[in-house]
């Protein structure tokens, strides 16, 4: 499956039983997470580096509720603490996924 080119495509492939095995980890992060799997989306990016997958790592441990986990991790992106909701925040994320 090729990597998706709008949000639209990406929630269509959430219907699939995996995420394209082409696909950049961080992204393959973001589709487990939006199947429920936070323990998969955690697993992908856990030893990443790229500015994304640390990004998704915050997100994560914000999503988790580990609040000084999650603040540690966003220190780490360059990243404020985001004020808006973990859906809104997760489409953003999923944007600059897409558009890179």
């Amino acid at each position: 499956m090729k990597k998706p080119s709008t949000p639209k495509e990406f929630t269509k492939s959430l219907d699939q039983p995996g995420p394209g095995s082409i696909w950049p980890d961080e992204l393959k992060a973001l589709w487990w997470d939006a199947k429920g799997n936070w323990e998969k989306a955690h697993e992908l990016v856990d030893s990443l580096s790229t500015p994304t997958a640390i990004w998704i790592h915050a997100y994560l441990h914000r999503k988790e509720g580990d609040q000084w986990n999650a603040e540690y991790w966003y220190r780490r992106a360059r990243k404020p603490i985001p004020e808006k909701s973990l859906e809104a925040e997760f489409e953003d994320i999923v944007m600059a996924m897409i558009i890179s």
